[in-house]
């Protein structure tokens, strides 16, 4: 995703002293986040970590490292911290589709049609190889897949090395995989 006219560093550092700034980051990222929670934990859950990671975020805009353009990264890592909080119920989410293949009540059409394109014919073992990945394996794969990070911004958002993400990414890979019979 391109940064806009006005990148997201400068939109927080003014927010520093004019905190309304903010607003724009919240507006420009805010359907990301929602969309990446929603997919990792469920709706009833996404508003939730959504909603918190735009109040952590405008919390430490002043720890905010404005060299970094784009604040994707810093973003979907807060999120990914509070979706770990929610561990349990994501692989039990995971693990109920691989059993039922069922979709989550109270899905909308969109969120229907974009889940059967996610995962078509292979939803229930792909949910399957899902929860059983690590959990920090699991973030680098999803944070590259649904947030579209790079493995190195999704190395970014969890704090590690780009080599560890990249590593963290080709194992998720190879057992997604293995998993789907795809092995290669």
């Amino acid at each position: 995703m391109p940064v806009q006219s006005d990148e997201d560093a400068a939109l927080i550092r003014r927010s520093w002293r004019e905190p309304e700034e903010f607003a724009a980051v919240f507006d420009r990222h805010y359907d990301g986040i929602h969309a990446y929670a929603g997919r990792r934990l469920g709706r009833s859950l996404a508003d939730d970590v959504a909603a918190e990671t735009f109040l952590i975020a405008f919390d430490k805009r002043e720890q905010y490292d404005v060299s970094r353009a784009d604040a994707r990264p810093w973003l979907f890592g807060i999120a990914s911290n509070l979706i770990a909080r929610h561990h349990r119920a994501e692989v039990r989410r995971y693990r109920a589709l691989a059993r039922t293949g069922a979709e989550e009540r109270g899905e909308d059409h969109a969120d229907r049609v974009a889940s059967s394109l996610d995962a078509a014919a292979h939803r229930n073992r792909l949910a399957a190889a899902l929860a059983g990945l690590s959990g920090a394996d699991r973030d680098v794969l999803l944070l590259v897949a649904w947030a579209e990070l790079t493995s190195e911004e999704a190395g970014r958002a969890l704090g590690i090395p780009a080599g560890t993400a990249r590593s963290r990414l080709h194992r998720a890979r190879k057992r997604i995989q293995s998993a789907l019979g795809e092995e290669r």
